[in-house]
């Protein structure tokens, strides 16, 4: 199975300790410090032998032994360039020493070869089961790994994916078509694409794809929607509302949200005793974002507070969706102009807090971001803050 120039190995990256599975490789020395991998699959510590001992990885192995006797034959130089161009099956011109007219004797048993040893066909493999199996051994928030799925079950549903030779450039661009259907934004669309990219350069690395059809398809991005925040009249109106008993819960969620700038999973965590702080007259949260595990520093302003104390600084449970249902009928009691959800409590706080002068960096940290260009997108600077400040700036000129 192994000599000096092909050799069959396995967990190269050393994947298996944490993930429990890894790649089994044929590995070809073409020289000092040269050498050549090609992915046979993705197995177990304890299956790789019998994977190595498999027919497609004998005639993966018989194809480099019979690549690099030929580069020997012909005087060929040993390095990737020459290989890739015999394993592809190109006929550019090689590189090479010397030109070596080829025998044709050699070039007839080359080609009883080729027959004999032809590359295993990955073009039927599973697309979706590779991605399921990469999910799996992926070490990720819960957060994510549902977003990833999203992605999954999206291809699922498009069904014009779903092996390894259906990744062309006119499949993705399909698929773009496909996402574009009203329902999602071009920032959401773009955001499938680069997950899935991953997935699909994966395999264009491991050598199971020939080409990655991203490589020559152009997305945008699209630009993403201005977010609109609730003003401070809207939230006293909201705040001082009568509801019944099953939206004022959701209500109250919503006002600690507009009040302190949580996201609405990190209001289901939050815990009075553990994660606040008393400074002078004044509580804070000081805590870590559950979606991006980000360290945050916010004040809980007096209608927040207010919240807190009414349900024994303990804050009702209710699911997301459940939530912004119950929003969305909290939005029509109210004749508020757009949707409601915890992400317009949120942008609300920062705006409200840019609109009080507090400086963009300290909203940043209290929001929990990590770039401050994210606290630009949610915090749309208000023409009256503008006003203010210009005005102020024209006292000091002398």
């Amino acid at each position: 199975m192994e000599n000096k120039l092909v050799t069959v190995i396995f967990d190269r990256r050393k994947l298996s300790a944490k993930k429990g599975m890894g790649y089994l490789e044929v590995r070809v020395n073409l020289g000092h410090k040269v050498r050549k991998y090609i992915t046979l699959c993705y197995t177990s510590p304890e299956n790789w032998e019998k994977e190595a001992a498999s027919e497609e990885a004998k005639l993966l192995i018989k194809k480099c032994e019979d690549i690099l006797t030929a580069m020997s034959v012909l005087g060929e130089e040993s390095n990737i360039e020459n290989f890739n161009r015999h394993y592809s099956g190109d006929e550019k011109k090689p590189t090479a020493p010397k030109a070596v007219e080829k025998p044709v004797a050699i070039a007839e048993q080359e080609e009883e070869e080729k027959s004999e040893a032809k590359e295993p066909d990955n073009s039927k493999k599973n697309f979706i089961t590779f991605m399921e199996v990469a999910l799996d051994n992926e070490d990720l928030r819960p957060g994510t790994r549902r977003h990833k799925k999203v992605v999954i079950d999206a291809i699922r549903e498009f069904g014009e994916m779903n092996t390894f030779g259906d990744l062309t450039p006119k499949k993705i661009i399909a698929f773009d078509n496909w996402l574009h259907d009203g329902t999602r934004t071009d920032v959401t669309c773009y955001g499938y694409h680069k997950k899935l990219h991953k997935w699909v350069r994966q395999l264009y690395q491991m050598g199971e794809i020939a080409q990655d059809p991203y490589q020559v398809v152009t997305l945008k991005r699209g630009k993403s929607k201005e977010r609109e925040p609730l003003t401070e009249l809207e939230l006293k109106m909201m705040r001082s509302h009568k509801f019944e008993p099953k939206l004022e819960r959701v209500r109250d969620l919503f006002i600690f949200a507009a009040y302190t700038g949580l996201s609405f999973c990190d209001t289901q965590t939050f815990d009075f005793g553990s994660m606040t702080k008393k400074e002078g007259d004044m509580y804070y949260i000081d805590g870590s974002r559950i979606k991006t595990e980000t360290k945050f520093f916010t004040p809980i302003l007096g209608p927040a507070m207010k919240v807190l104390e009414k349900y024994d600084y303990q804050l009702p449970k209710i699911s997301n969706q459940k939530a912004n249902d119950y929003l969305h009928v909290i939005q029509m009691e109210l004749h508020i102009r757009q949707k409601l959800t915890f992400h317009v409590a949120r942008h609300s706080f920062a705006t409200m807090a840019l609109a009080h002068d507090v400086p963009i960096e300290n909203v940043a940290r209290m929001l929990g971001h990590q770039d401050i260009k994210t606290t630009q997108i949610y915090a749309k600077i208000l023409r009256t803050t503008i006003e203010r400040h210009a005005t102020a700036l024209q006292r000091s000129i002398i």
